[in-house]
């Protein structure tokens, strides 16, 4: 098997565990098999960094055992030699030392001590926080989701057997791809909008790329950018974003209120090198309280790209009055508490609005939305949409297939925004036709193929005008169609004409016309039945 394959093995493997001790669908199962997961990749990442800069440990048949004979001081040698951001493990903290300690009573304890212990030493490496500056460990007890405690030192046990005979060290030499790849299936069953108040609306890798590729371009020449998302999930636009720059190049920063998408992210950034923004990977309401402001702390920090996939809609009644009370933020207006339906408020339009403050002068972003929003005439959605025609902060508009979403079976379209405003064209694309069908357990599914995302990039950049997919219009033509995004608006209407002899023409007009006499000939019987029946009716 390859290193892809056998990681594979790996993630079912844990979820099998979780299965045998109760654990499968347990509204924690998700912590303990991400955890571990990260656990045994620092584990093996920690391995091999310390094996390049020390020798001893290099040539060691297993080196494990040679760290182990290290005095404290050649310890502390090696850790100030490693790069920030590869995690400081003592000896007691490898895999290899819970393997050697299995037969004790106590292994559920020693397992968990070993986790958090990890993550105490780590804690100015991998925290994260919350808006109210709570440092969000890397590790937490796991066994204790055990109810039965005679279970928990077997349940231990398990998931070392797991991990032991697995090795990371042939995929640090794989990239984003890989990476993506294997995130997503890790994460797959945990994918539901149960999660938070916020439902996790899970991006696929396809509109991510296609949102990345469209923002950043092809442009190398790119230092120091920083990109943000305010509904960050488990991170996966951010992630594209990144990959497009340049891991090197960039600074992420975002914000979700979900803790489990939170635990995620965080596996994300570190899975993907981007462990410097861990920093940055706030947990905490983004409209109410916003975490990333400017120096001087009054207004929003403003970013090169930003990036959204945000709940579409929700009950946020709670928060109303709060939001009413931010106007310069919330230009466009916060939607009305419904009198029946609270949970139909549309939150995404807040999002549209906070991802425009957010932009630098010359930012560029992109949104999910429900393609509704395209066309829409009344209320806060008519306000946003004619605010980005108007101040022309829109650059393009693509209506993506349905059912390409995991969560939700809402007809969704991106939105760009170019802040920069050097073109006057806006680009509206229909690729609701694309996409191949395929099934994802009991539900029906349909993916973008390589070559459709290539497409829609491609006409996207060239501002191409295809017959029944794309058109480039001016902003003044997007006022007179009433400040419509959707491209099927503005394609032309074709009208089939066939030719015909007389004797073809006369022969249609005959069929027509007995077609009709059909028709009414059965409407008077049906009107006479009705008069009938209605005569029979009996009024007391």
């Amino acid at each position: 098997m390859n290193i892809k394959e056998q990681t594979i093995q790996l993630i079912d493997n844990l979820k099998a565990t979780c299965q045998v001790y109760g654990l499968g669908n347990d509204g924690n199962e998700y912590k303990i098999i991400t955890q571990v997961f990260l656990f045994k990749f620092l584990n093996d990442k920690f391995g091999v960094e310390v094996k390049k800069i020390s020798e001893r440990l290099r040539n060691a048949s297993k080196w494990e055992e040679e760290y182990r004979k290290m005095t404290e001081d050649e310890i502390l040698d090696l850790f100030d030699q490693l790069s920030p951001d590869i995690p400081r493990l003592n000896p007691e903290h490898l895999i290899s030392n819970l393997w050697n300690q299995q037969s004790k009573g106590d292994f559920d304890v020693i397992f968990d001590s070993t986790m958090t212990d990890i993550a105490d030493k780590n804690k100015e490496i991998f925290s994260t926080e919350t808006t109210e500056k709570t440092k969000i460990a890397l590790f937490e007890k796991i066994t204790t989701n055990v109810t039965d405690d005679a279970q928990r030192a077997p349940f231990a046990r398990a998931l070392v057997d797991k991990l032991i005979n697995f090795s990371f060290d042939e995929a640090f030499n794989e990239h984003y791809d890989f990476f993506a790849a294997i995130f997503e299936y890790l994460i797959k069953d945990y994918n539901t909008a149960g999660g938070g108040k916020y439902a996790e609306y899970y991006t696929p890798h396809a509109i991510a790329t296609i949102m990345a590729r469209l923002l950043v371009g092809e442009n190398k020449d790119l230092h120091n950018i920083e990109c943000y998302d305010p509904s960050a999930g488990t991170g996966t636009l951010l992630m594209a974003l990144s990959h497009q720059i340049g891991e090197d190049k960039c600074t992420i920063f975002s914000q979700d209120i979900s803790q489990r998408s939170n635990k995620m992210l965080k596996l994300n950034l570190i899975l993907n090198g981007l462990v410097s923004s861990l920093d940055h990977a706030i947990q905490g309401d983004t409209l109410v309280s916003p975490y990333h402001k400017s120096d001087d702390g009054k207004e929003l920090r403003q970013f090169d790209y930003v990036v959204s996939n945000p709940p579409f809609k929700m009950d946020f009644s709670e928060n109303k009055a709060k939001l009413d009370q931010m106007p310069v933020r919330f230009w466009g207006g916060v939607p009305k508490i419904p009198a029946k339906k609270k949970e139909s408020m549309a939150i995404y339009t807040l999002f549209i609005q906070h991802v425009i403050n957010s932009l630098k002068s010359n930012g560029k972003g992109a949104i999910v939305v429900p393609t509704g929003f395209l066309t829409a005439k009344s209320g806060v959605e008519s306000k946003v949409l004619k605010h980005i025609v108007d101040k022309e902060i829109i650059s393009g508009a693509i209506s993506m297939p349905s059912n390409v979403f995991a969560n939700t079976g809402t007809n969704v379209s991106v939105l760009f925004f170019d802040k920069s405003k050097e073109t006057k064209k806006v680009v509206l694309i229909d690729a609701s036709k694309l996409g191949e069908e395929y099934k994802d357990g009991n539900n029906q599914k349909r993916r973008l193929r390589p070559e459709e995302i290539n497409k829609i990039v491609e006409t996207f950049n060239n501002k191409e005008a295809v017959e029944d997919f794309s058109v480039a219009v001016t902003y003044d033509e997007i006022k007179e169609k009433k400040y419509s995004l959707a491209a099927g608006q503005y394609f032309d209407i074709k009208i089939d004409y066939v030719e015909l002899t007389r004797e073809e023409f006369q022969a249609k007009m005959d069929e027509y016309q007995a077609k009709l006499k059909e028709y009414f000939a059965e409407g008077d019987k049906l009107k006479t039945e009705i008069m009938e029946q209605l005569k029979k009716v009996k009024y007391e």
